[in-house]
């Protein structure tokens, strides 16, 4: 009764997959059986059943491509997909990071934990920048100092300050202490920061929008490979920080994050 059952499974599909007066049947692709075949262990009715359904769903648009075909297909998709994530070095050249001057530092007027600077960056007038910095620096230390910012974010309502950038510096893992990022010196406001040699400067790509950074997502991709070095210097990956006057550094934190 099984056998019989199977035997019309079999013929159902025949008759589906007979071929038109108009058009010929394509050589279908050869299925694996689900079950051996041989003179101890017969093929069973459930087997039958089951590449009866795999024939049946098979059409003139879904034959499978010949194996050659569908790895090509795969390299290609996989190549895509490579290209759709570039090096964190592409990414990061999309940063404008600029050597600046603290001219003017004050503590936020309703905010207890945020300084507010005007920072020479080399444009005609100096940027109004929110860091919540006070529980770990000085005033004193802040004002006329040099720093490292991040120049091309949207601009941030700080408490009704608008804040247009950020300066970097450096924490260790329980964020206790923090310490800005210093450009070295005859480093001159206004110069854009790059990763790599000493040479790579002419190779810089143009910044993106401050848009593009916040809609892709650009500079939460690149922090996390942004750390110092047993000598305290600032890189990107292996890639060092650097400006024309040499690489960027931090004052005693080894090994710690960059943000």
């Amino acid at each position: 009764m099984m056998a019989a059952a199977a035997r019309m499974a079999f013929a159902s599909c025949g008759r589906l997959l007979a071929p038109s007066s108009s058009s010929s049947l394509p050589a279908l692709p050869r299925t694996r059986g689900s079950v051996a075949a041989s003179g101890k262990h017969p093929v069973s009715f459930l087997a039958a059943v089951r590449s009866a359904s795999v024939l049946c769903c098979c059409s003139d648009a879904t034959v499978a491509p010949a194996p050659q075909a569908a790895a090509a297909e795969g390299e290609g998709e996989e190549g895509e997909k490579k290209a759709e994530v570039p090096p964190v070095e592409e990414v990061a050249a999309l940063l404008d990071i600029r050597v600046g001057r603290v001219v003017k530092a004050w503590r936020h007027p309703e905010a207890d934990t945020l300084y507010v600077e005007e920072v020479d960056v080399g444009e005609e007038q100096p940027r109004t920048i929110c860091s919540g910095l006070v529980n770990y620096l000085p005033i004193d230390q802040l004002q006329d100092s040099n720093v490292i910012v991040l120049a091309n974010l949207k601009p941030r309502n700080m408490r009704g300050i608008k804040s247009n950038g950020m300066l970097m510096a450096a924490s260790d893992a329980s964020h206790e202490n923090v310490e800005l990022l210093t450009p070295p010196e005859g480093s001159v406001p206004g110069e854009r920061v790059w990763f790599g040699t000493e040479d790579g400067k002419d190779r810089q790509s143009e910044a993106a929008s401050p848009n593009q950074v916040q809609k892709k997502k650009i500079w939460e991709s690149v922090q996390p490979h942004l750390r110092t070095s047993e000598n305290c210097t600032a890189f990107l990956g292996e890639h060092p920080m650097r400006t024309s006057a040499g690489v960027v550094f931090c004052k005693t934190l080894q090994g710690a994050r960059v943000s």
